[in-house]
């Protein structure tokens, strides 16, 4: 195909679309929304996808969660005779001696009210290990964790999240300072990093002490979780290998709790957002259907309205290819247009709900965008695969005829 016949047909096609406006734009209609929909959804789609992941994973990527009680189990643990081990400071002790595993966090949690200087608020309180910056990859900004002992021993110390220290002391320094948690004296011996939110959680506006005094302030008898980091190296499956099997020994042979993986994580997640994508294929398919119908429809009408002119072109040596050529360009053309339409509204809805909705995650792939047009187009030329081929075959003679 030459440069010139290509340009002409352009022209023409341009031509045809543009004599005809208000068909030509409710012909792209239908694709422009299937576009737009794809676009808007997959910039949804794939930014909560890389919200989730880097929110999961800024813990660390090398994390398993023991917790007590088999989550694949009926029932309550210990019914009817049943045997539930609870989850000790020596399981996570033990864990942290496997060769595939480089620290254990063992864990309790709660929430208290924490008082300073006549303020206070209801937060979040950890039990944890100095382990924590290690298994956790958290940072003291100010002050260090207490120093690391016997896990088992009670401790009054302390380390505020950034917003609870800014709560309760504003710019103050907190350092040596005595706060009250569930009526109980700790003194602050750090503060930590800020690392954000995670799922909607402040993790700054928590507050962190020995396990042992978690326990006993919450009136626990076993740990909430043991947070295991374990060795690149190893892998998760081979580590919670190891970690199942060691653990099963120590509860008389019983699997009686949940280790749960990052990977497990990641693909529950991946799940949804695998049906997620489903939904919006299908939302597409079927505006792309409607518009593939449309432009079809326009275009065998087109043929019916342009017979005579079909005629006179094959009669100066139009060859049926060029004629065929010719309304699939018009159809492409038609079709392209829609979809380059429906990714500037796609675009321009991301870009309102940016300003609308903050911290809204929304990441648009180029390659998606591509992809779209590419679907668009290819939606064009299978809808004027119809109407080309009655043109091309029409008898140039009848076609003068219809004049």
């Amino acid at each position: 195909m030459s440069e010139g016949f290509s340009r002409d047909l352009m022209r023409l096609a341009l031509g045809a679309i543009a004599g005809h406006r208000l068909r030509s734009a409710l012909s792209m209609l239908g694709v422009a929304i299937g576009i737009a929909a794809v676009v808007l959804l997959t910039s949804v789609g794939e930014g909560t996808r890389a919200h989730v992941l880097s929110e999961l994973t800024q813990f660390g990527t090398h994390v398993l969660i023991v917790s007590p009680g088999k989550s694949k189990t009926l029932g309550l643990p210990g019914v009817l005779g049943g045997t539930t081990h609870k989850l000790t400071i020596d399981d996570a002790l033990a864990i942290a001696e496997l060769p595939e595993i480089e620290a254990t966090l063992p864990m309790a949690f709660g929430q208290a009210r924490v008082e300073a200087g006549g303020r206070g608020r209801s937060v979040l309180i950890y039990g944890v290990t100095p382990s924590v910056s290690v298994v956790w990859d958290f940072r003291v900004r100010q002050g260090a964790f207490w120093p690391a002992g016997d896990p088992y021993r009670e401790a009054p110390y302390a380390v505020l999240g950034p917003t609870l220290k800014r709560e309760l002391f504003d710019q103050e320094n907190a350092l040596g300072r005595f706060v009250r948690i569930a009526g109980r004296r700790f003194r602050v011996v750090g503060v930590m990093e800020d690392k954000g939110r995670m799922l909607g959680l402040d993790l700054g506006d928590s507050a962190y002490v020995p396990v042992a005094s978690a326990l006993s302030l919450f009136n626990l008898s076993e740990l909430t979780e043991i947070d295991v980091l374990y060795a690149p190296a190893a892998g998760s499956e081979r580590a919670a290998a190891a970690v199942r099997a060691l653990l099963t020994r120590r509860h008389d042979g019983t699997e009686d709790f949940t280790i749960l993986t990052q990977d497990a994580m990641l693909g529950v997640f991946d799940n949804v957002m695998s049906v997620i994508t489903s939904s919006v294929g299908a939302i597409a398919g079927i505006s792309l259907l409607v518009g593939a119908i449309g432009i079809l429809t326009m275009m065998w009408i087109a043929v019916g309205e342009r017979t005579a002119e079909i005629g006179l072109v094959r009669a100066i040596g139009a060859t049926r290819r060029q004629v065929q050529l010719l309304f699939l360009a018009e159809a492409a053309t038609l079709s392209f247009l829609g979809g380059a339409l429906g990714v500037a509204a796609g675009l321009g809805l991301c870009t309102l709900l940016r300003l609308l909705i903050a911290g809204l995650p929304l990441d648009t792939p180029p390659l998606y965008v591509l992809a779209a047009l590419a679907v668009s187009l290819l939606t064009g030329l299978a809808s004027g695969v119809l109407p080309a081929r009655r043109a091309a075959d029409l008898d140039p003679i009848d076609a003068l005829h219809a004049e």
